[in-house]
């Protein structure tokens, strides 16, 4: 093994496809933090922006790790990393 492909390979993916979905999980971290920002200069803007897209981010990363090993406990999949 590589060690640009033992971690991908060890969640089920390629490293393709590892590249594009820490990639869009990367994007969406940088738009919630923005928005994070912009919500800490105008209190009134985002609200609950940031808390939603943990929330959802959350949810995504462990719904994707059971697919991957559904025998595994929530939150003891086999790889937590992105």
């Amino acid at each position: 093994m590589s060690i640009f492909t033992d971690h991908p390979h060890a969640i089920g993916e390629s490293y393709g496809e590892h590249l594009v979905s820490a990639s869009r999980f990367g994007g969406r971290l940088v738009v919630a933090g923005l928005a994070c920002i912009a919500h800490g200069i105008f209190p009134f803007w985002c609200k609950s922006t940031g808390s939603r897209a943990v929330h959802r981010l959350a949810a995504d990363m462990i719904h994707g790790r059971e697919k991957f090993d559904g025998k595994a406990p929530q939150g003891q999949q086999k790889d937590w990393c992105i």
